[in-house]
């Protein structure tokens, strides 16, 4: 079994998050150092992993010793420093969104060929027991053509959210709840219904003072024709994240965990001519999987092992950012916007009005 990687995590916010999922996976993953400007923040998480705590990035770049960087950074700093990981000879996990447009996921595609080293995006929504159920009933057959869906993330972000001086900005967050809260249940989707084929838009702010969207209502279809609708809000009274997909062997209903949709009490009610009986059949074979980051960083470690499969690759990365830069070009247009998106695309460069 190969030596446990030496991950530097910077940024102790997500970060936080990030070290626990580590911290599950001690023979495949050591953290080697937190790395935050504010290093009081970051002692606690640095306690935590029993590492130190630096507040220079170069620093870790620099170190020999790192095997992984782990941008867990705010969101404007990502390209950049993702590039200088690369450069620095080291592998990538990055926090969503990968970063601020299409331009920055090709530099980044293109920089990770050239140095021929690993960029894993963080969706860690996919890991958990209902991810792992669903792809098992596809596999089995029984899912016969995905037909509909509606998504929900219905979350509550007061005022004082934002007292982060980067976030609800275009400079600093890049984007509002369609990059940053609901490209989460976006990769969801893609991962269970396969890709976008076109999308229809209304975005407004009408939650908090803020220079980015705070609501959303997507009518989206699929390559394969089925049709999906998307809400999206940050005003809700409390936080909920809901799925309900229909195929034509059986629908797959999430319950309303926030921000683990994998986890909770997942339902899968036959249509017939399929039989409740197989389905439950299928369910009962599937084994336990690790969640969240756990789940996440597990297959990541699998993809660094040679055996791929699981990870979060960069084409996922892109994928996600393609449906974010449709959303906002058919929201500003006042009309459907079809996908895939290439380098002639007026937001290819950034999204940013």
């Amino acid at each position: 079994m190969p030596e446990p990687r030496r991950v530097a995590v910077l940024g102790a916010g997500i970060g936080g998050a990030h070290v626990a999922g580590l911290l599950e996976l001690p023979d495949r993953f050591a953290v080697h150092v937190v790395c935050d400007r504010d290093t009081a923040r970051a002692a606690p998480l640095a306690e935590q992993a029993g590492c130190p705590v630096v507040a220079d990035i170069e620093a870790v770049l620099t170190d020999p010793a790192v095997d992984v960087v782990d941008i867990c950074l705010p969101p404007h700093l990502h390209l950049p420093v993702c590039l200088a990981a690369l450069d620095a000879g080291k592998r990538v996990i990055c926090e969503k969104p990968l970063t601020g447009s299409l331009a920055g996921a090709d530099r980044i595609a293109e920089r990770a060929a050239d140095t021929g080293l690993q960029v894993f995006p963080v969706f860690q929504y996919r890991y958990g027991p209902g991810a792992a159920q669903l792809r098992a009933l596809i596999e089995a057959g029984l899912a016969g053509r995905p037909l509909a869906g509606a998504l929900e993330t219905h979350w509550n972000r007061q005022a004082s959210y934002y007292d982060v001086d980067w976030r609800g900005t275009w400079a600093g967050e890049q984007g509002g709840a369609i990059l940053g809260h609901a490209i989460h249940i976006h990769d969801w989707l893609t991962m269970a219904m396969g890709p976008v084929a076109s999308v229809a838009a209304e975005v407004d702010t009408r939650v908090n003072a803020v220079e980015v969207e705070d609501c959303a209502a997507l009518a989206i279809r699929m390559a394969s024709g089925a049709l999906v609708t998307s809400s999206v809000t940050l005003g809700a009274a409390d936080d909920t994240s809901r799925l309900r997909l229909c195929f034509e062997g059986f629908t797959a209903e999430s319950g309303s965990v926030p921000y683990a949709p994998a986890d909770g009490a997942w339902r899968f009610t036959a249509r017939a001519p399929f039989e409740q009986a197989e389905i439950d059949r299928v369910l009962a074979g599937v084994p336990l999987q690790r969640s969240g980051f756990a789940g996440y960083f597990d297959a990541v470690a699998d993809a660094l092992d040679g055996r791929p499969g699981r990870e979060v690759t960069l084409r996922d990365g892109r994928r996600s950012l393609e449906f974010v830069t449709a959303v906002y070009a058919s929201a500003r247009s006042g009309r459907r916007e079809a996908l895939p998106t290439g380098a002639d695309h007026p937001l290819y460069a950034g999204l940013r009005p």
